[in-house]
C-alpha cells in the first residue's frame, strides 16, 4: 500500500475578523462599483462578501470607503454562502494607502518592502 503525503498550508499572515466597508469594482459581467464589507482581513489580503461571482484570477480593485486604502487585486477563490452572496478571497497585488493591518515590511508610503527582490530596487 503506497503512503500518501499530505501537505499543510500555512498562511503567511494570520487573518483578523473586522468588518470593513469596502468598494469592489472589475467585474468582467456585472459593470459597476459594489459597495460591501470585509469578513477578515490582513495585511496582503481580505475575505469580503459580494452578491456577484468572482471568478478565480479575475482582477479587481478593492477601496476602502473612507479613502484611505486602494489596491489592485485578484480573486484567491470564491465560496457560495448560504443563502445570497458569496465570499470572495481577495490577495493585494499593488497596496497603497492606510490598511487596517500593516506588514511587517510595509514602508511609509503603504507599499511593501521588496528591497533584496532582483528587479525592484528602488531607483
Amino acid at each position: 500500500m503506497p503512503l500518501r503525503t499530505t501537505f499543510t498550508f500555512h498562511r503567511a499572515e494570520r487573518r483578523i475578523p473586522m468588518e470593513i466597508p469596502v468598494v469592489l469594482d472589475g467585474h468582467r459581467q456585472t459593470p459597476g462599483a459594489e459597495s460591501t464589507f470585509t469578513e477578515n482581513v490582513s495585511a496582503r489580503g481580505a475575505r469580503v462578501v459580494s452578491a456577484r461571482r468572482w471568478e478565480k484570477g479575475e482582477p479587481l480593485t478593492l477601496v476602502s470607503r473612507t479613502g484611505e486604502f486602494r489596491s489592485l487585486a485578484r480573486v484567491a477563490y470564491c465560496q457560495p454562502l448560504h443563502g445570497d452572496g458569496y465570499a470572495v478571497g481577495v490577495e493585494f497585488l499593488d497596496p497603497a494607502g492606510r490598511w487596517v493591518v500593516q506588514s511587517k515590511q510595509a514602508r511609509p508610503n503603504g507599499r511593501a518592502d521588496r528591497r533584496g527582490t532582483p528587479g525592484t530596487e528602488d531607483k
